[in-house]
């Protein structure tokens, strides 16, 4: 890591490497570089971020007097846009698509989280870039001959305003490829070195004057191909690590530019009077904070692409037949049926041993009656933004997370475990950590001894919570991540995809064969348990028509009842279904979407006035019925029953 290289935000730009050279002269090439963006909105901290104010120092750079007769800005990108964040959950990625084409990029790599929504997904929003992208050395057979994976390009040409060529060529590591669960088969992997190796010769050849890779792999990858490529390449600039950093390695600079619009680099590129062929390279690191203006074309821009979230949110994408209980005082303290399928689906998706949350992670605090599920459901539920990650851990250190899951039980801690291929007791009346008496994973008794791959959240992976047992390598820990958070899945996301692989109609225009084969297998799986029920009755659009007015909400507590709110909350269904996933901004009626909204206020304020109730009059509630088969109105989707197996088993004083 290069000494000079700033680590604390600064509002104007700070050295990352100087080169020694003569600065007051003009650069020959002009670059800005920037990776792994997910969030538009800024936070809370130094720097904030948000992509209104990335677009103010996009356009300086471009724009400023200061530079003024000198090359124009090349923007560059190494990969991770599409996904994930809330947003990505609902847009499967098309709400970046304009903000990437506004901040002038020119060319990009393929990172990982662009392959989250399928490859027939990438390429629909590929296709509306106004750049390409790369990625050399993974190849996809069934396309051609040495055709990259999604027809992406393996280089690129640009040819800078003062005629200078950059030869591009993108490259992504085995590892994260190696995670991805949803691409097509037999993909040809080929190391980086001898993509380069092959390639650089051919930029050559073409005129290029200096060679970029554009990579989305963790630093040391990059760092080993700085080292074996001995100089051939200029430039590494690399994606997939959220940090700040940069190496010169054998005349290679490998620089990666921080995360989630927070910072950038800016680099000029002057061909060295010492070295001929070679360049010196300037870098300034320049942190996005709170004092840099925000752009106002691009604040209205977001609130347009965000406004559409609206109605997205509205539209029912699953259907349950049993009450999904998410409140606390279930999720915190017992077993609950949608933690068991959220775990469920995680495990089978990932294809590991088992699967443990937080109950924490469940925010509904409230039984989701039998009926449609809204994107909105899912989101308000699994709000939270740290990925998925998958470990391996010894049985010891398992035992020692459900004993801390258990530990302070009966108060309504977070903490407390959710679980798959997992079923234990333990015994309250016991001390902390001597709770658990009984345990075994996949019908077995647990090993202490044997190493298990374990589903869990970025966030128990970093030892929140007192799951201390799954702190992972990378944050001081035992554990080995197989699958990072750079690299995992959201909940929300998880979930959404499950959802839209029980369709039946309307189904997502983008799906894709490699979904639909991987998802296939999940819901097959997670029905062993939760089983996933033949459509009801058929419905012509005349009667849909007709029993959605006759839902319609009037006033009084006639319009609360369980079947017109069914239908009201479908009332986004076409005939065929409710969402294809199309990026079209009309998706639902206005005036019905609002309806629903208002529905969504008004019951929630009934909630919690009857919880209130409820716990005044000692009163104690429980989960409805499951709908009854001639209560599947609908045809779009298949109805899933989740299900309580007895995976967490209270013993002694306290379960009685």
């Amino acid at each position: 890591m290069n000494p000079m290289a700033s680590t604390s935000p600064a509002t104007e730009p700070s050295v990352t490497f100087s080169s020694g050279g003569d600065l007051t002269s003009p650069p020959d090439l002009r670059l800005l570089h920037y990776n792994d963006v997910y969030h538009v909105d800024p936070s809370s901290a130094e720097p904030v971020g948000g992509v209104a104010r990335f677009v103010t120092v996009c356009q300086e750079y471009r724009d400023s007097e200061k530079y003024k007769g000198q090359p124009e800005l090349v923007t560059l990108f190494s990969g991770d846009v599409f996904s994930p964040s809330i947003e990505s959950s609902t847009t499967k990625g098309g709400h970046m698509v304009p903000l990437v084409n506004k901040i002038g990029t020119q060319c990009a790599c393929i990172g990982n989280h662009e392959l989250d929504f399928g490859v027939e997904q990438f390429r629909h929003l590929a296709s509306k870039c106004d750049f390409p992208w790369l990625l050399a050395n993974v190849l996809d057979p069934a396309l051609g001959e040495n055709v990259p994976l999604a027809n992406a390009k393996r280089t690129h040409m640009i040819t800078a305003s003062n005629g200078i060529k950059i030869g591009l060529l993108g490259l992504g590591e085995r590892e994260w490829l190696e995670c991805i669960n949803v691409l097509p088969p037999n993909l040809i992997y080929k190391s980086a070195t001898e993509t380069a190796k092959e390639l650089i010769p051919k930029l050559r050849a073409q005129g290029a004057d200096i060679i970029i890779a554009l990579t989305h792999q963790r630093e040391h990858n990059d760092l080993k191909l700085a080292t074996q490529m001995n100089g051939e390449i200029d430039l590494i600039l690399g994606g997939h690590d959220h940090f700040y950093g940069h190496t010169l390695i054998n005349g290679t600079h490998v620089l990666r530019s921080g995360t989630d619009f927070k910072n950038l680099s800016y680099l000029e590129a002057r061909r060295s009077t010492n070295q001929p062929g070679k360049w010196d390279i300037d870098i300034w690191r320049r942190d996005i904070v709170s004092a840099v203006p925000e752009d106002k074309d691009t604040l209205t821009l977001v609130d347009k692409l965000t406004s559409k979230l609206k109605k997205k949110l509205a539209q029912p994408i699953g259907y349950t037949a049993s009450p999904l209980d998410a409140r606390f005082s279930t999720a915190r303290t017992q077993e609950s049926n949608i933690g068991n399928l959220v775990c469920d689906i995680m495990r089978y998706h990932y294809e590991a041993d088992c699967a443990l949350m937080a109950g924490g992670t469940i925010r509904g605090d409230m039984i989701y009656p039998p009926g449609p599920i809204t994107m909105r459901d899912i989101t308000n539920c699994f709000p939270f933004e740290d990925p998925l990650i998958v470990i391996r851990a010894s049985g010891k250190k398992l035992l020692a997370a459900l004993e801390n899951g258990v530990s302070l039980y009966p108060a309504l801690e977070g903490r407390f475990p959710q679980v798959s291929n997992i079923v234990f007791s333990f015994d309250p009346s016991r001390e902390p950590g001597h709770r658990v008496v009984e345990s075994q994973i996949g019908g077995e008794p647990l090993d202490l001894n044997r190493e298990y791959t374990i589903v869990t959240r970025g966030y128990m992976g970093r030892g929140k919570d007192g799951y201390d047992a799954f702190l992972v390598k990378s944050e001081g820990g035992e554990c080995e991540e197989l699958v990072s958070e750079e690299t995992g899945m959201l909940v929300s996301l998880l979930l959404q995809q499950y959802f839209l692989s029980l369709r039946v109609m309307g189904n997502w225009r983008h799906w894709g064969p490699s979904m639909d084969r991987h998802w296939g297998h999940v819901v097959s799986e997670v029905s062993t348990s939760h089983p996933s029920l033949v459509p009801g009755k058929p419905q012509t659009l005349s009667s849909t028509v007709e029993e959605s007015d006759a839902g319609k909400r009037k006033s009084g507590w006639d319009d609360f009842t369980p079947n017109k709110i069914r239908r009201r909350r479908s009332s986004l269904a076409s005939a065929d279904g409710p969402l294809d996933g199309s990026d079209s901004d009309g998706d639902g009626d206005d005036n019905v979407v609002n309806e629903i909204e208002q529905d969504e206020k008004e019951l929630t304020i009934m909630r919690r006035v009857f919880r209130k109730w409820c716990r005044l009059a000692k009163v104690s509630t429980k989960p409805c019925d499951d709908l009854k088969e001639t209560e599947w109105e609908f045809r779009w989707t298949k109805p899933v029953v989740a299900r309580v197996e007895g995976r967490i088993k209270i013993i002694g004083a306290e379960s009685t």
